[in-house]
């Protein structure tokens, strides 16, 4: 009997993840009437037998795999398991050709680039062909000989950090965070000493839920988690004070009852790990609808309430990811957070943040429908940030360039601010703002506000269908556009954000490299 994993998003191993800086992502193709998301949802639950195989589950070998490489008969293999994708090509919003890439083969390093947000255990359910065989090798005789000798003779116990108060240091050039923790009788202190500057706010994120303390800090790629059971029941308040320069944060928690802790609690998985950000599961909290607030015809700013327990605040430039299960299926979007309003600082200090997302409503969209249809008081799952988007770029910048599509202005909202505010290095920073319509334009009353008020922030608009009485620029990105707003002073530095529609990131990117800027001063957020 296959023994197959119940389903999860992401798979723990998963290394789905968001295309670097500087990639676009898929293009997305036209899809035929009748092929939605939705479309695809309740075909894939009719009933039929999408695999061919009436229901069994097999083992498939390398050659059998081989066999189905063609349009009418196609199966991929994901992490290990096989899926007959013959029935989803015509619903498939990167189109067939992306999905006859992986035709017959392993397609998981593919896929890998694609986008971590893409649920295919769930979306793919129904195609489900089976687990690949493995062949034993000697090297797998080998593995297995030392599985069973260590069943044998047990390793020696491991050492339980929560039960001394301090956490055994590493060797010197051992570049891993490591914790300590104390206490008194009212309150526990944690700890965690990065080793490297690290950010003001933002790269902390702390769940306490019924006991549990996960703690994850956010270094670059890299991700460092603390998981423990406390040792006993806690108020759900927590503070949280960052010492950049040194790269230390303290996590303070009030304990229910006064007395001193015999240890800190019980490790749990994953507890003390230092990985790649990619290869850590997404992890989400409940969160709760607070306001629903109109910013044009089709867009609003959905405000956010965080969990009791938790401290959140999402970096400027990254994003995170909403879930909901929509007819049983698990659907999830990424989107970036804005600040309440475009001249407003997030309120660093604060230990609980609200999350403002500001999204378009499509009127054929099965998430962004689902998100209006909800009401004050209605919960959704909402992830940590993510993305790979850095300020340290900026540092140096004297030329920021920003060039926005639709709800592709998101994530520069912040950037703005960021550099408009706190930024002194930054001379000039130019937003070209590409839009159909002007009843389009996400807050163009405060966009034209900052503009007239702030010497170092200017604003241009395009429209693509603009009305006869427009006086700005009109059409669509090219190269002669591009060179008319970007310029290089003498002894400039330049960094230019793109983000908007694939199709419309990718060819801003390309154009941008053949007007001489490298790899290093651009960065294409998702959208």
């Amino acid at each position: 009997m296959l023994n197959i994993p119940t389903q999860s998003f992401p798979a723990p191993s998963s290394q789905q993840r968001v295309s670097p800086s500087g990639q676009s992502g898929r293009n997305k193709v036209a899809l035929k009437p009748g092929h939605s998301l939705m479309d695809w949802i309740r075909f894939s639950k009719s009933g039929k037998d999408l695999t061919g195989l009436r229901g069994r589950l097999i083992e498939v070998t390398q050659e059998e795999l081989q066999k189905h490489n063609t349009r009418e008969d196609c199966w991929t293999c994901i992490r290990g398991m096989v899926y007959n994708v013959t029935p989803y090509m015509d619903y498939h919003p990167g189109g067939e050709e992306e999905l006859m890439k992986a035709a017959g083969i392993d397609g998981t390093d593919l896929f890998d680039q694609v986008h971590r947000w893409v649920n295919y255990e769930s979306m793919l359910k129904e195609c489900l062909v089976g687990r690949m065989a493995t062949k034993i090798t000697t090297s797998g005789l080998y593995l297995c000989f030392l599985f069973f000798f260590s069943a044998i003779i047990p390793p020696p116990p491991p050492t339980d950090p929560a039960h001394s108060t301090s956490v055994t240091l590493p060797p010197d050039k051992d570049s891993r965070p490591r914790y300590d923790w104390f206490q008194t009788d009212g309150t526990v202190h944690l700890v965690v000493y990065a080793k490297r500057k690290i950010p003001s706010s933002g790269c902390t994120v702390v769940d306490l839920v019924a006991g549990v303390l996960r703690l994850e800090v956010l270094l670059g790629k890299m991700s460092y988690m603390l998981h423990l059971r406390l040792a006993d029941e806690v108020e759900t308040h927590i503070s949280v004070h960052t010492a950049s320069s040194v790269g230390k944060i303290q996590v303070s928690i009030r304990k229910q009852a006064k007395g001193k802790w015999p240890s800190l609690g019980e490790p749990l998985e994953f507890h003390n790990t230092f990985l790649r950000k990619k290869d850590r599961a997404v992890y989400y909290r409940d969160c709760v609808l607070l306001s629903k607030t109109e910013v044009n015809h089709n867009t609003y700013v959905f405000r956010l309430q965080v969990p009791h327990g938790t401290v959140m605040h999402v970096p400027v430039g990254k994003h995170v990811y909403l879930k909901t299960f929509i007819q049983g299926t698990e659907v999830v979007r990424p989107y970036t957070p804005v600040d309440q309003n475009l001249a407003g600082a997030s309120n660093h200090c604060s230990q609980v943040s609200d999350l403002y997302l500001m999204i378009k409503v499509y009127p054929d969209g099965i998430f962004t429908q689902h998100l209006n249809n909800l009401h004050v008081g209605d919960h959704i799952s909402v992830s940590g940030p993510e993305g790979t988007f850095s300020i340290r770029p900026l540092c140096d910048v004297t030329h920021l360039y920003l060039l926005a599509a639709g709800t592709g202005f998101t994530p520069m909202a912040r950037v703005i601010r960021l550099a408009v505010q706190e930024m002194d290095t930054i001379r000039e920073t130019k937003l070209l703002f590409f839009n159909r319509r002007e009843e389009d334009i996400l807050w163009r009353g405060e966009l034209d506000e900052l503009a007239a008020n702030n010497g170092r922030f200017q604003l241009e608009y395009v429209l693509s269908e603009p009305c006869e009485s427009w006086t700005g620029r009109r059409g669509r990105v090219d190269e002669s556009m591009l060179q008319d707003f970007l310029n290089k002073p003498d002894a400039s530095k330049c960094f230019v954000c793109v983000c908007g529609p694939p199709a419309f990131t990718e060819l801003t990117m390309g154009l941008l490299k053949q007007q001489g800027f490298s790899d290093k001063e651009l960065h294409a957020f998702q959208s």
